[in-house]
C-alpha cells in the first residue's frame, strides 16, 4: 500500500469534514454529549473516519447505506434532486461536467484525482475520474466502509436521486478508484467489490479467515 499519504487541509476541507461529521454524528453509536462535543474546527479527517466507524457499528449493510443517503439528502436544500435532474439530464455533457466538478469538490474526501477518458455505451467521453489513492480507504483500511459508506450510497444517490448514472470501481490493491459518470452500476450481487476480502494487514476489525469482508455479508 506504500507510505500513508500526508495532507495539509485548509479551511475548505475542514468545513466539509465538519459538516459531514456533524451530520453523521447523529447516527453514530456512543455519540458525543455536550461536554465532549467538538467545535466547528475541532474535526480533522481522522475524527471524520472515526465517526464513520461508529455509524457502521451494529448496522446491517443496507442500514449503513441508508444512513449515508439520509446524510447526503440533509446536506441539500429541499427539492435539490429534482432541480438537479432538470439541469443535468443523463447526457454526455452532464456526465463530463460532473466529472470535472468531482476533482475539486471531492478532494477533501478522496484525495487527488483527475478526469480521464472512458467508454460509455460505445462512446468515448471524458466522464471518468481516476482517484489516485483514496483517502477514505487509506485512512479507514476497511473494505466494508469503502463499499457500504462510500461506493454504493454514492452510486445510488447519483443514479436514483439525481438521475445521472454513476459507477465506482475501487482497486483494493493500490487503493485507487475509478468513477464513471453516465455508466449504470451493476447490481450488488454482480459487483466484484461485493466479494472482496478484508484488508487484513491494515484493517483493525478485519476477519482474515473470511473469504469476504463480513461487513459486506450483513
Amino acid at each position: 500500500m506504500g507510505q500513508k499519504t500526508k495532507y495539509n487541509d485548509g479551511l475548505f476541507e475542514k468545513v466539509f469534514m465538519t459538516l459531514f461529521a456533524r451530520k453523521m454524528e447523529k447516527f453514530a453509536r456512543g455519540g458525543e454529549d455536550e461536554k465532549t462535543k467538538k467545535g466547528w474546527f475541532d474535526y480533522d479527517y481522522e475524527a471524520f473516519v472515526e465517526v464513520s466507524k461508529r455509524v457502521m457499528q451494529g448496522r446491517s449493510r443496507l442500514q449503513q447505506q441508508q444512513v449515508v443517503r439520509e446524510v447526503l439528502l440533509s446536506m441539500l436544500p429541499p427539492g435539490a434532486p429534482a432541480q438537479f435532474r432538470k439541469l443535468f439530464p443523463p447526457t454526455k455533457w452532464a456526465a463530463e461536467f460532473n466529472a470535472a466538478l468531482t476533482v475539486p469538490f471531492f478532494h477533501w474526501l478522496v484525495g487527488p484525482s483527475e478526469v480521464i477518458e472512458v467508454e460509455v455505451n460505445g462512446m468515448k467521453q471524458k466522464s471518468g475520474v481516476l482517484i489516485k489513492k483514496c483517502r477514505y480507504l487509506e485512512n479507514s483500511g476497511c473494505v466494508g466502509m469503502c463499499v457500504n459508506m462510500c461506493k454504493i450510497p454514492t452510486q445510488d444517490f447519483f443514479t436514483n436521486e439525481f438521475g445521472l448514472p454513476l459507477t465506482m470501481t475501487p482497486n483494493f490493491e493500490d487503493m485507487s478508484c475509478e468513477m464513471v459518470y453516465g455508466q449504470v452500476p451493476p447490481t450488488f450481487e454482480d459487483d466484484t467489490a461485493s466479494k472482496q476480502p478484508c484488508l487484513a494487514d491494515i484493517c483493525s476489525i478485519a476477519n482474515p479467515s473470511s473469504s469476504t469482508c463480513p461487513k459486506l455479508q450483513a
